[in-house]
């Protein structure tokens, strides 16, 4: 079988989008140009902001999400992945075809876990209010008998802020942002976590390996290592 093609649902936002493609890249054992995967990416930025649509404050972000999908298959794509948490809340409204292969970003990032971290039994979350607020991660994490473990209501203000404002993450500002997510890590270590998953596509921007003195789990390399691995099989 010749290497699969891979589409990015991309434009969620833009710099996350970029994050995951290079994670494609560096993921991929490759001497010479033509041993990398070839990747299709739709950079759509006309996707309604999720977190308002689950919150019930703006527009539902499936039909631009779906027409992307179309385009994206249509262009070649074998595999697609989506580098947005929050977004998965509308999987299943947009994968309807069974044929699709569409890689599902929590529970690859939890497969991940079990894996390479088995002794892990609780795990912090930082994510958007979205995705705390739909609960996937801890679907997810139950499903595997782990335990979630989320930030109090004011210190998931402050992840909200350094992935929203104009001194944060999606505003391609990284320091303070940084300090923030580091105090929320500390929380959840507090709390019991052993582990944390960077569970928002903006915070591996700011966040890295070694801020907190428990496994960082950067769901959108989760999400790269899983789509390359299965390109390649």
């Amino acid at each position: 079988m010749g290497k699969k093609i891979i589409g990015i649902v991309g434009g969620m936002g833009p710099e996350a989008t970029a994050d995951l493609f290079m994670k494609i890249i560096k993921a991929t054992p490759a001497e010479k140009d033509q041993d990398h995967l070839r990747v299709i990416i739709d950079n759509n930025t006309n996707i309604p902001d999720r977190t308002k649509a689950i919150l019930g404050q703006g527009v539902s972000p499936v039909t631009e999400i779906k027409s992307t999908v179309s385009k994206l298959r249509h262009a070649g794509a074998d595999i697609l992945v989506m580098p947005c948490n929050t977004a998965h809340y509308f999987y299943d409204s947009i994968v309807t075809d069974e044929k699709l292969v569409f890689l599902h970003m929590m529970r690859e990032t939890v497969k991940h876990i079990v894996k390479h971290y088995p002794k892990v039994k609780k795990v912090g979350i930082l994510a958007t209010s979205g995705t705390i607020t739909t609960r996937m991660y801890h679907q997810a994490l139950e499903a595997q008998g782990l335990i979630p473990i989320t930030p109090e209501p004011d210190l998931q203000d402050k992840v909200m802020e350094a992935i929203y404002s104009s001194w944060g993450i999606k505003a391609g500002k990284y320091a303070k942002a940084r300090q923030y997510l580091i105090e929320v890590g500390n929380e959840l270590m507090a709390q019991g976590a052993e582990a944390i998953i960077m569970g928002c596509t903006e915070i591996p921007l700011a966040m890295k390996s070694g801020d907190v003195k428990v496994p960082l789990i950067d769901a959108t390399l989760v999400l790269a290592q899983s789509a390359v691995e299965l390109a390649t099989s």
